[in-house]
């Protein structure tokens, strides 16, 4: 196997479009989405021409990726290698486009993402990062830490995990809410590992939510020069 220093992988090169790329990553529950929902509302108001896209959503694949989880058939390598065709779908038809023309960009996970699954669930480190070497660096990458405890019980608040999100396709438990423990700390492990090595800007997620969202837009605002 091809070790990363073999390869030149776009994620380690600054991108040299116009536009700009924001990234949330977190595990369930940590509120990265409701953040870059107002961040995303923010922006607009001051004028700036905004394109999102979120984790799964690609037309070509991701209605074959609800069925195949519905079925509960997926194994480890099999949901990367979908999850990364969605990603390149999406990569190429609609983020570089919206990079091309200057805009900004908000991502509701990205390549991160896989490399914290999907590692979680025992798929060799390096192959996901290998797989997904054609993805761009981001301009700013924010990951929201929560304890996995929190995590848990702001998801309980409204609905019981998934199958996938509870990591029962690995069999850690036969317990969903344990198993949702157990997984998703492996995951939040993930996360930790890569913070230094891609730049992460690590926002306590614990915080107030206007209180996160004022360092959300004072660290966009620095990088876009609002």
């Amino acid at each position: 196997m091809l070790k990363l220093g073999e390869l030149e992988l776009r994620l380690y090169q600054r991108h040299e479009f116009s536009g700009k790329l924001f990234v949330v990553e977190g595990v369930d529950g940590s509120g990265k989405s409701t953040q870059l929902d107002l961040l995303r509302n923010w922006l607009e108001s001051r004028g700036k021409s905004v394109i999102f896209t979120e984790w799964n959503s690609s037309k070509l694949i991701s209605k074959t990726i609800k069925q195949a989880k519905r079925s509960n058939s997926l194994i480890p390598v099999t949901f990367s290698i979908l999850h990364a065709t969605d990603f390149a779908d999406r990569l190429e038809n609609v983020i570089v486009p919206a990079l091309k023309a200057g805009l900004i960009v908000l991502a509701d996970r990205y390549c991160f993402t896989a490399f914290a699954r999907d590692v979680a669930r025992g798929v060799d480190r390096e192959w996901v990062r290998n797989l997904y070497g054609f993805s761009i660096q981001p301009d700013g990458t924010f990951y929201f830490q929560v304890p996995v405890e929190v995590s848990l019980e702001r998801i309980a608040n409204s609905r019981m995990p998934g199958f996938y999100e509870s990591g029962m396709d690995i069999g850690l438990s036969r317990d969903p809410k344990e198993s949702f423990q157990l997984f998703q700390t492996m995951i939040i492990n993930e996360y930790d590992k890569m913070v230094s090595e891609f730049n992460f800007h690590t926002m306590t997620a614990t915080r107030p939510i206007h209180e996160q969202q004022l360092i959300f837009r004072e660290t966009v605002a620095k990088l876009i020069d609002v």
